[in-house]
């Protein structure tokens, strides 16, 4: 077998063989991981999430609708899985920072890695569904409709969401004197 569809994963699950979960679990885990990773920024928290969203997914299996990809329905578990894990903090923490590339200079990775770190700590003071919108758009590339249904909400409202956030984090960057493009 090659690439077998995801729908088809999940049937063949249904029908009582866990295998095609593992095969899921293979495909998204390092996915799931990082992005949750990106929203927390903590390694041992984004493990637990990724690990709490394969145990709803597989819990709640019969209810993933085929019409969507499995992609974004594990996804939508993960967003609230990651928000309820901020709720439960009393503080916000910043995003990790990117690695820098190896073809720059001590002093560019330097300004560079300060640059992403200052960044995301802006990043990490927007309020929660804003930052989620950030972070899925920017950090992994969902479009418009995946978000849309990740929020359960319509995506001209998303749109406007993620224009909001945008603003939001365009005055916290002029206001910390922070310039991305010179």
């Amino acid at each position: 077998m090659t690439d077998i569809e995801d729908s088809q994963l999940v049937a063949t699950c249904l029908k009582g063989d866990s295998k095609a979960f593992d095969r899921l679990i293979e495909r998204y885990q390092k996915t799931i991981f990082n992005a949750a990773y990106q929203m927390v920024n903590d390694f041992d928290e984004a493990e637990d999430i990724c690990q709490n969203v394969f145990v709803k997914a597989y819990e709640n299996l019969e209810r993933y609708d085929p019409q969507y990809k499995f992609f974004s329905w594990i996804y939508k578990i993960m967003v609230n899985e990651a928000i309820n894990q901020l709720k439960r903090r009393s503080q916000s923490t910043p995003l990790d920072s990117s690695i820098a590339s190896l073809d720059k200079t001590p002093e560019e990775i330097y300004r560079d890695d300060r640059l992403s770190s200052q960044v995301q700590d802006l990043v990490a003071e927007l309020p929660i569904n804003y930052r989620v919108a950030i972070v899925l758009k920017h950090f992994v590339s969902l479009s418009y409709r995946e978000m849309s249904f990740i929020f359960d909400i319509p995506e001209k409202t998303v749109k406007s969401r993620l224009y909001t956030a945008r603003q939001m984090l365009s005055r916290l960057l002029n206001k910390n004197g922070i310039r991305l493009y010179d």
